[in-house]
């Protein structure tokens, strides 16, 4: 290596920012993008997780006061008006649909169990959608970063070898930045890909588990209600 390639290349910034600012604006686009889904990963990661917690803890705390032996009509008259979480949701949907299907002179409409297992159904199915927003982003980051990271290492290097050719120098001190640059936006896809998939798949499966928490509770509601109309 002569003295002048020796001296670009000690010469030549490799930090993250020096990196970011020479790239084309094409690469730089795609990594504030990468950033931006990496950010935002996070954030939903995160508020997903208080969520959760809060969630299964509201479920614990309903089932101790459901199965403590109070009348549920009692039950209901004290959550009524205002249902805290889902499982208090469900349970209150569940008894509005056992109410009204109750006549004037005590008798119940028939149907009432068919009738009674929808309504909870339904609002089993709005608690899923709450519960799964946000998903949807960490499972599209994950399957399409890294491709988005992989086009703007194309482009950037894509450049570089037109810079190449128009300099007619090819030494590994010319080159080195352009590479650099383009493999930047790689990094960031994956940055921004790993964590989302492993995020998704852990979310997903706790999700899962709440909803099935909630299938649970409004099975054996059902149970205790044939129970009545038996």
């Amino acid at each position: 290596m002569d003295a002048t390639t020796l001296s670009m290349a000690q010469e030549a910034d490799f930090t993250l920012m020096a990196l970011f600012f020479r790239a084309s604006f094409i690469v730089q686009a795609v990594m504030i993008a990468l950033i931006v889904a990496s950010v935002w990963v996070w954030a939903i990661t995160i508020n997903k997780f208080r969520i959760y917690r809060r969630a299964r803890q509201n479920t614990a705390d309903f089932d101790a006061a459901f199965w403590s032996g109070q009348p549920l009509d009692l039950l209901y008259d004290q959550i009524a008006e205002s249902p805290q979480s889902a499982a208090e949701r469900v349970f209150v949907a569940g008894m509005v649909e056992w109410r009204n299907s109750l006549r004037d002179d005590g008798a119940l409409i028939p149907g009432v169990q068919q009738r009674v297992d929808r309504s909870m159904d339904v609002a089993i199915a709005r608690e899923a959608e709450r519960l799964t927003a946000g998903l949807t982003f960490l499972a599209t980051t994950g399957a399409t970063a890294p491709f988005v990271g992989l086009f703007g290492t194309v482009w950037g290097i894509m450049r570089s070898f037109q810079e190449i050719a128009i300099s007619g120098n090819t030494s590994l001190a010319v080159v080195a930045p352009g590479i650099a640059e383009a493999l930047l936006a790689t990094g960031l896809g994956l940055l921004a890909a790993i964590p989302a998939v492993i995020f998704y798949n852990k979310l997903s499966s706790d999700s899962d588990r709440i909803i099935a928490g909630y299938e649970s509770f409004a099975d054996e509601f059902s149970t205790l209600l044939s129970r009545q109309l038996d």
